[in-house]
């Protein structure tokens, strides 16, 4: 799929509305984000509601708006959004990357779709792909309106952050990293700007890239899921941030409120979904789709599991 005419990467149904809104979590940051109701929606009823995160250095416009417009087609009310600092969110310096801030946009959205008076805020749950999987459950840990959580390709990034790529990382790396990021914040200061990561390039090279780079490379630079809000970089000093968070380590504390995670037969993120699945106490499933990468889980509609996804909200998130 390539990016519509009116900046989504996917084209929007004649069986849905979307309406962009705008409001304020905690920290006085203004999300942007989109409201995905079915055109039928009878808005006499309180109905169950759904918000939604974009995978790490997504927008709305890319996976939060495929899996809301088909939730939205299902009955439900769905809000993807723009994470604090990033795509149309409000919050400088730009790109900023914060587990506390991400998590607390999950809750933000639970408060604005408590706020529509067609939402009945006794059944609101959650959705995370990619990195916002993470966030969503560090969300739902402590946010107890958060009725069920779901998780698709999830990664989690400050696990990667603390412990390094599949655990692999010695405390003397971690303490190389702190001190490169320590030197890092003078170069900033002397800068006058915080500097980023690399970005995406404008092409995907012909060779040279590893298979992981290269699947990420097939969404976000390519027509698939280009879109020129989700550049890929964010402030180099935000890595410290990720690497002092508490990781998923209450995740017990979820339950008796239930957890999906759904993860691809050929997702190189597999194992964080596996790791999950061990450490939750609670009501617990996981989902492997047959034939899926990671990336896929993004926006192939044939792959993922919307009626896995519409049964188990149903049944959780009822009145």
């Amino acid at each position: 799929m390539t990016m519509q005419q009116d900046g989504y990467t996917f084209v929007l149904s004649d069986e849905v509305s979307r309406t962009p809104v705008r409001y304020k979590n905690r920290y006085g940051i203004e999300i942007a984000a989109d409201v995905y109701r079915a055109k039928n929606l009878d808005e006499s009823v309180a109905h169950p509601a759904i918000v939604i995160g974009p995978p790490h250095g997504g927008v709305k416009e890319q996976g939060p708006g495929v899996y809301a417009q088909e939730l939205a087609r299902r009955g439900f009310v769905a809000l993807g959004f723009d994470p604090s600092y990033n795509g149309e969110s409000s919050g400088e310096p730009r790109h900023i990357t914060s587990p506390e801030l991400f998590a607390e946009d999950f809750s933000a959205g639970v408060d604005y779709l408590g706020t529509l008076p067609y939402v009945n805020r006794e059944r609101i749950g959650a959705i995370g792909i990619c990195g916002s999987g993470g966030f969503a459950l560090s969300a739902a840990q402590v946010d107890t309106r958060i009725r069920a959580v779901a998780t698709s390709a999830m990664y989690d990034i400050s696990g990667v952050q603390r412990n390094g790529w599949l655990n692999s990382s010695s405390p003397e790396d971690r303490q190389k990293t702190l001190e490169s990021l320590a030197a890092q914040r003078w170069a900033d200061v002397d800068a006058g700007e915080p500097a980023l990561s690399p970005i995406f390039p404008s092409e995907t090279p012909s060779e040279g890239l590893d298979p992981i780079t290269r699947e990420f490379f097939e969404y976000y630079v390519e027509e698939r899921g280009h879109h020129p809000r989700s550049i890929g970089g964010f402030t180099i000093t935000s890595g410290a941030a990720h690497i002092n968070f508490g990781e998923l380590r209450h995740i017990a504390e979820i339950a008796p409120r239930p957890i999906l995670l759904i993860t691809g037969e050929n997702a190189h993120s597999r194992w964080f979904s596996d790791a999950i699945i061990e450490k939750a106490t609670g009501p617990k499933e996981l989902i492997v789709v047959p034939g899926a990468r990671h990336i896929d889980l993004y926006d192939r509609t044939n792959l993922i599991p919307f009626d896995r996804l519409e049964k188990f909200f149903s049944e959780n998130l009822r009145g």
